[in-house]
């Protein structure tokens, strides 16, 4: 019988250690970084920090030039080798996926070091827009050792090849 799927994820900073957290999602309890800033309070683009909240899984994106994993009940795109994602607040495509190249684009979806292989696309100010508040927000990969992200939640290859086919459709997680 297959586990059941995952509504809520819960993502808590590590005392000692803002720029690294826990992970639960039912039975499982995963390593993951944060921004250097740690959980924020107010995002603003550029903090550096990880925004305190609830927020949908929209969607994912996997590389189809490498393993194509599992996203259990999230719906999943391809990515794409021209794939950007805007972060320029003045743009009007801002917190936007865009084709590169774009001067409004600061993200590079597309990456050598597999940090997107596997990308789920949070809800964080991206269905109700707010210029300044944050972009290119997601749960991916982390690089090794958990190194600090730009202010999203990563996890090792491992957890999230181990988490991403429990995920249901409409998933949410809670960071803070």
């Amino acid at each position: 019988m297959p586990p059941r799927r995952l509504a809520r994820l819960r993502v808590r900073p590590r005392a000692g250690d803002r720029a690294r957290g826990w992970l639960t999602a039912g039975p499982l309890r995963i390593a993951c970084a944060l921004g250097p800033a740690g959980v924020v309070r107010g995002k603003r683009e550029g903090d550096r920090g990880t925004p305190a909240g609830t927020y949908r899984l929209l969607w994912a994106y996997w590389r189809p030039d490498r393993p194509r994993p599992p996203a259990g009940g999230v719906p999943s795109r391809p990515l794409r080798p021209d794939q950007g994602w805007c972060e320029d607040p003045a743009s009007p495509r801002y917190n936007r996926p865009v084709r590169l190249p774009a001067a409004d684009c600061t993200d590079r979806m597309w990456r050598d070091d597999h940090l997107y292989d596997l990308t789920f696309v949070l809800d964080q100010n991206f269905t109700r827009r707010a210029k300044g508040r944050g972009s290119a927000i997601f749960l991916h990969l982390a690089r090794p050792g958990l190194t600090p992200t730009a202010g999203c939640v990563a996890i090792a290859a491992a957890d999230m090849r181990r988490l991403a086919p429990r995920l249901a459709r409409g998933c949410v997680i809670e960071i803070g």
